[in-house]
Parts: C-alpha cells; structure tokens; sequence
C-alpha cells in the first residue's frame, strides 16, 4: 500500500493500492469519516485517470481538499521516476 502525506486537510495521509491503472484500495487517515468514507467506495475499482480529471482542483479550505490531495497523491504515484 502506498502512503502519501497531505498538506492542508485535516486527514493526515492517504493508503492507496493501484494495480494497472485501476484504484484497487483507498484509505484516508483521519479526516470527515462520512464524506471520506463515501469518496473510498466511490472511486474504488475506478481508473487512476478518471479520479484525477474528476477530482483536481476540488477546493475546500488552504486551497485543496482531501479529493484534491488524493488526485495530487495519484498523480506523484504515476509520473516515472525521475
């Protein structure tokens, strides 16, 4: 499971398993429990591009979300190794 650290929202991190191009599991670390637990069920079993299109740039305070930072967090997983 890969672990990405959030800024700016109040889950602490994000659990996230990806296996080719399709979100297979999702975990958010603290956070609305209600809201975060719905988004896991949502996106679960959901192509890692189609998240991100739907999610980036959803804003709800510091200039992010959770919804955003988990695009962000999908997007950092994706690009090649540099």
């Amino acid at each position: 499971m890969i672990t990405y650290k959030t800024k700016g929202v109040c889950a602490t991190e994000i659990r996230f398993d990806v296996d080719n191009g399709i979100v297979t599991d999702l975990v958010f670390v603290g956070g609305c429990p209600g809201n975060l637990s719905a988004m896991t069920t949502l996106i679960k079993g959901m192509p890692v591009d189609e998240v991100v299109r739907k999610l980036r740039g959803t804003i709800c305070r510091n200039a992010t979300s959770c919804a955003d930072q988990l695009a962000q967090a999908l997007e950092q997983h994706a690009a090649p190794a540099k």
